[in-house]
């Protein structure tokens, strides 16, 4: 009879390599999707608190930072995506050894990100949102907000790599624990800085960062406790040079084509910043609604990327032309049902955001509608980025969304929403989904081309037996 303590620690474990894949991937990716949820409500409930207690203007003020937050994390949590397909690859090569250093690689990594980010955020973050046009009214409570929120980067940085090497290993639901008591936090305090104390924005960013910090020392103490090459001994943190530059290889591509996404964001942001704040307030609350859509259909882009890593590791690559195709049937039944759902619904749920302000309500409907809609689409490519990416090949991703993505959207914004019949904010979100198409179609034309190189190069010879 297996020891108690080896069956639980083994549950933190998923054989991706053999048997059937539709199951598996459906049990990785729900812990991962409940995990992505739960960190969006720290976000939700910073808008909902405030909307409920502050008013429209503080929804605006703190809807205004989430494109610039965007743009200035993704270069460095792009690394962690690096750490995590480094250790899925190791893992399923059975390299005991390099798995083990780059987990010791990727955590201090972690913590320096964390450090600069926090010295960018903190001292430039009004003269950044003055570039973006935040609107006079809200730009001083968005410059506190991102201050206080920038002091928490190097706890959510520790989250996200040492998350990254969970899930890496299948272990997807500690961090959903870990998130759900985090969240619990984050909401009572959330309304203890707002409701007794009358800290506005700044009791919200607050208490994001003081549940970020618990949610970090949760993630490193399960590292810490694990029995395998994944194990972290907190003596032997090191950035080793060959860790660290397999996980730039990867994750270097991926933080710029997060940073790039983010630059689009502004952009666009800058152009909704500029019909004013009720405006602002009606698509900041649209587009907090929607990304429990987008977090929903991400968990399997973390699925497709983790369960191809450790079949390109072990060699199993006709495998992976199956996860390919599971990934997308389920990212497209999730954005579709979730997606429509939420359209049918928007102007209730947009009223928890926006109790003060039937007119920004209605402005945010337009968004749901160009946006929420069509989401499916953006499921899609995602899944595309995180398959290529398993295999290790992070340039080509990259390099089709700065086209697909960012270009589209802003020669778009640049041309055809500058002209006066279509400036509006329907042609402005427009661009959505048209950039998304775009970029699936180019994504499965590059993994096609994958596909045969490596057929060519003779890698069928190695494919072995499945279960």
């Amino acid at each position: 009879m297996l020891n108690p303590r080896i069956e639980r620690r083994s549950s933190y474990k998923m054989d991706m390599c053999h048997g059937p894949m539709l199951a598996k991937i459906i049990l990785y990716a729900l812990p991962v999707m409940f995990t992505g949820i739960l960190q969006l409500l720290f976000n939700a409930a910073d808008m909902v608190v405030v909307g409920q207690f502050c008013g429209s203007n503080s929804v605006g003020a703190v809807g205004a930072t989430g494109a610039l937050i965007g743009l200035m994390v993704n270069l460095f949590t792009g690394l962690s995506v690096g750490a995590g397909v480094n250790v899925a690859v190791n893992v399923g090569a059975n390299d005991d050894g390099a798995a083990h250093e780059t987990v010791h690689t990727a955590i201090p990594t972690a913590f320096i990100s964390g450090l600069m980010l926090s010295a960018i955020g903190i001292c430039f973050s009004r003269q950044f949102l003055k570039w973006m046009g935040t609107p006079e009214n809200v730009i001083g409570l968005s410059a506190l907000y991102m201050r206080i929120y920038f002091c928490g980067m190097t706890q959510s940085m520790l989250y996200n790599y040492g998350a990254a090497i969970l899930r890496a290993v299948g272990d997807t639901r500690r961090p959903l624990i870990f998130l759900t008591v985090a969240g619990v936090l984050n909401v009572l305090l959330n309304l203890l800085f707002v409701t007794v104390f009358r800290m506005d924005v700044a009791g919200v960013a607050l208490a994001t960062a003081i549940s970020q910090t618990l949610a970090a020392v949760l993630v490193l103490a399960a590292l810490a406790r694990r029995d395998d090459c994944c194990r972290l001994v907190f003596g032997k943190m090191k950035i080793r040079r060959k860790p660290l530059l397999r996980i730039i290889a990867v994750g270097l591509p991926a933080g710029i084509q997060g940073s790039l996404f983010g630059i689009s964001n502004v952009i666009i942001q800058s152009s909704v910043n500029s019909f004013g704040s009720v405006v602002l307030a009606g698509s900041s609350a649209a587009g907090n609604v929607e990304s429990f859509v987008f977090i929903s259909m991400n968990a399997f882009h973390h699925a497709g990327m983790n369960f191809v890593g450790q079949n390109y590791g072990a060699r199993l690559y006709k495998r992976i032309g199956r996860i390919r195709l599971i990934c997308l049937g389920c990212v497209t039944a999730v954005g579709i049902v979730m997606g429509w759902t939420i359209f049918f619904f928007a102007r209730p749920l947009l009223s928890i955001y926006l109790a003060d302000s039937p007119e920004a309500i209605e402005y945010g409907v337009v968004r749901m509608t160009y946006i929420c809609l069509p989401y499916c689409l953006n499921g899609l490519h995602d899944v595309m980025t995180g398959i290529i990416r398993g295999m290790g090949r992070s340039t080509g991703p990259m390099l089709i969304s700065i086209f697909g993505i960012c270009v589209t959207r802003i020669a778009w914004v640049s041309t055809i929403f500058r002209l006066p019949a279509f400036h509006n904010m329907r042609f402005l979100f427009m661009t959505y989904p048209i950039s998304w198409l775009i970029t699936f179609l180019m994504l499965t034309v590059c993994y096609e081309l994958i596909m045969r190189r490596m057929k060519r190069q003779g890698d069928e010879a190695v494919v072995t037996a499945e279960a």
